[in-house]
């Protein structure tokens, strides 16, 4: 272990201890912090949480140990990764490598002993914000002038950097004991999933719904997607700020003109937001966890949802043709959209949790219906 700092933007620094990936030294990216109680491996290879530093709000992190098949992509996506106290067990019958073993293979640096309360408590009051971790000697001064010269989020095509290179099938479905992660035979519909960094357990889910997957690059062109003749288009999660990828919002507006019904999550949701006449802004410090209540206006009901996103979709710039179908209850932000001359709609939310509540699967059964009702 060796000591380490973090360093806001705004002149705050933490003293701590790095845990892994001491030989790389710095790191640096947004300050966000998660509130879910479990899913750190989740959370750790989720490609949306590219350009960002982790903070974890529960104390103890790494009591389970990490295993190669609770992971959302093929690597960690962190920039860091930010904890109070770390577990020195880790104890699970599915463990096969240590937090720090996890992180050191991927290369990521670790730091606890941080004060992760007076740390949220900082981001909650002044918004989330660049912050640098550097390991062994160096001074606070240093880290934060280091900390107000990282690139703004906004200025990064984040995506490019997660989504990947070329078409690829998925064929996975949802973990069961004891067989482990299923394949579906039967399959129903061809969808193709324009791939922004894709979720696995959202591949997984829709899987398990006999739903045959084409997974296509985030520069895919709609002329693409539209010779590839699918029954329905899912637009995936991913990192950053959705106001710069305009290529990608124009493919959109193509495949909006067709009868293919499109489903969005996340970044997918605000991609189609955007393609649609609307527009996002960026909050203040997010949404990130696994406990955030969201009300479908359709049934009434309240859903505790899982959660990962710094941006939210403005209702005012919504046209007359949008209706709004999910609020969250923290906030009133927009949660969920349809289009009313068009068989579209998007969350965002993340119904496939990975980790959290499972109460939003439901909507990947409306994915479903959609398509039955276009094809008659």
């Amino acid at each position: 272990m060796e000591k380490a700092v973090l360093a806001l933007e705004d002149g705050h620094f933490f003293y701590g201890y790095a845990f892994s990936g001491i030989d790389k030294k710095e790191t640096g990216g947004e300050v966000i912090f998660n509130t879910s109680m479990t899913g750190y491996q989740e959370i750790l290879t989720d490609p949306s949480y590219k350009g960002q530093i982790v903070v974890m709000t529960p104390s103890e992190i790494g009591n389970y140990g990490t295993n190669p098949e609770d992971i959302e992509s093929e690597k960690v996506h962190v920039n860091g990764f930010v904890i109070k106290d770390l577990s020195q067990i880790a104890s699970n019958w599915r463990a096969t490598k240590t937090l720090t073993e996890y992180l050191n293979e991927n290369g990521v640096i670790g730091v606890y002993g941080i004060d992760t309360r007076a740390l949220v408590r900082i981001i909650r009051k002044y918004g989330v914000m660049k912050g640098y971790i550097g390991i062994g000697e160096i001074s606070p001064q240093e880290a934060v002038r280091k900390a107000r010269s990282i690139p703004d989020i906004s200025e990064l095509d984040l995506v490019s950097q997660v989504s990947h290179k070329s078409v690829y099938k998925w064929e996975e479905g949802t973990w069961r004991w004891p067989e482990g992660y299923t394949r579906i035979k039967e399959k129903r519909y061809r969808v193709a999933v324009i791939d922004y960094g894709v979720k696995r357990n959202i591949l997984r889910l829709m899987v398990d719904r006999g739903l045959d997957l084409t997974c296509f690059p985030h520069n895919v062109s709609a002329e693409e997607i539209i010779d590839f003749k699918p029954d329905g288009i899912f637009l995936s999660n991913g990192p950053g700020d959705p106001a710069i990828l305009h290529y990608q919002i124009d493919q959109i507006k193509k495949l909006l003109s067709t009868d293919i019904p499109i489903f969005g999550i996340c970044l997918g949701h605000q991609l189609l937001s955007w393609a649609v006449g609307g527009k996002t802004y960026k909050l203040e410090f997010g949404h990130h966890g696994g406990n955030h209540p969201v009300k479908n206006l359709k049934t009434g009901k309240v859903e505790i949802t899982a959660q990962n996103h710094n941006y939210a979709t403005d209702p005012d710039s919504l046209p007359s043709h949008i209706e709004i179908t999910h609020v969250n209850l923290n906030d009133d932000t927009i949660e969920g959209i349809r289009l009313t001359d068009r068989p579209a709609f998007s969350i965002q939310h993340h119904p496939e949790a990975s980790p959290g509540p499972h109460d939003s699967h439901y909507i990947f059964d409306e994915f479903i219906r959609l398509i039955q009702e276009v094809k008659g």
